[in-house]
């Protein structure tokens, strides 16, 4: 059985046991979430389309922590005028294991 979700824009399709990177932030202590926006409910042939969500459906996930991403370096500069800035940037995640998929 597989699933698609939508959480911070973005989608993903999932299965029991994947492990994913939500933009997420959780409060300290959480070990579980429920995602509820469920676009798609697949089992093989069968599959419920939501229109735009699936009734009922939720997505059980069980936090396994915060991690960050890869830094982003940007450089600004304006050309002849000696005006040079690097910036930097790590984005902030919640690591997740889906533990069940309920529809």
């Amino acid at each position: 059985m597989y699933a698609i979700i939508e959480e911070g824009s973005k989608q993903f399709k999932v299965t029991t046991g994947d492990t994913l990177l939500l933009d997420r932030k959780v409060e300290e202590g959480t070990t579980t979430l429920n995602l509820e926006r469920v676009l798609l409910v697949g089992d093989g042939a069968d599959a419920k389309i939501g229109a735009p969500l699936v009734a009922g459906a939720t997505v059980s996930v069980s936090v396994l922590g915060e991690v960050k991403g890869k830094k982003v370096i940007s450089f600004d500069y304006k050309r002849r005028k000696g005006y040079r800035k690097t910036k930097g940037h790590r984005q902030q995640y919640t690591r997740v294991k889906v533990t069940a998929i309920n529809v």
